[in-house]
């Protein structure tokens, strides 16, 4: 079983232990969507659909590159904010230029030698740790972490296309899906863990979605109340 497999069967753990509610809340998904959708991107990594033959080689897999696409779009459609969806669309570039900077340096990475871990792997690692810090908020680091990835494949694309390379491009498949995973569940998972943690030792929850008199709240919290009143505007 692949890592990104692994990773996937975890989140449905953690979801039938209640373990993960806030999370897919923010990323407006029901405990129930979010299972079928873990399901359907488990699937669909078996499935690639080809998009072009010649000069290059492309398709598209189902599990790690369209229904990640699919789910990021949904989230910058529910962006609370003009700011928000300005920064997680940022925060995708910013990523995707780290991701291929990484992508350089790696080449021929592991020729000749014992590799200690896959260099797809790396990219999930970092795509997911850049994701965070440049997208802060929970939906903001899943966006960039995700289409980050996705992001370089499609820039190794149009890279061989305009140098007449004859190669082929798999977007979101083979090793490409365990680094979309990785990368976008790694994201979100910093910006909830370091969210919590800062906004504990901030003095506690902020009551009514605002901070208690003298509480300095940290950026991060700060995203998610302004994710909350956004939500609740397009509620009213």
């Amino acid at each position: 079983m692949s890592i990104g497999l692994i990773v996937l069967v975890s989140l449905t753990v953690l979801i039938f232990a209640g373990l993960a509610d806030r999370v897919f809340d923010r990323l407006h998904l029901t405990d129930s969507q979010a299972l079928l959708f873990i399901v359907l991107i488990a699937a669909g990594s078996f499935i690639d659909i080809p998009i072009s033959s010649r000069p290059v080689q492309v398709s598209l897999n189902v599990g790690g590159g369209l229904l990640p696409i699919a789910l990021a779009i949904y989230l910058l459609f529910k962006a609370g904010t003009t700011k928000e969806w300005t920064r997680a669309l940022v925060a995708t570039l910013v990523t995707g230029v780290a991701l291929l900077g990484v992508r350089y340096l790696l080449r021929g990475f592991g020729h000749g030698r014992a590799d200690i871990i896959d260099p797809l792997y790396v990219i999930g690692m970092v795509g997911g740790l850049v994701g965070y810090l440049a997208g802060r908020s929970r939906r903001s680091a899943f966006i960039a972490g995700t289409l980050g990835v996705l992001f370089t494949e499609a820039a190794y694309y149009f890279s061989a296309l305009s140098q007449g390379i004859r190669g082929t491009v798999s977007i979101g498949g083979a090793g490409g899906f365990d680094a979309v995973v990785i990368s976008g569940v790694l994201a979100v998972t910093l910006a909830e863990v370091i969210g919590e943690t800062r906004e504990r030792l901030g003095g506690g929850p902020a009551k009514d979605r605002k901070a208690p008199p003298g509480l300095k709240v940290s950026n991060v919290i700060e995203d998610d109340i302004n994710e909350i009143d956004a939500d609740q505007k397009k509620k009213d």
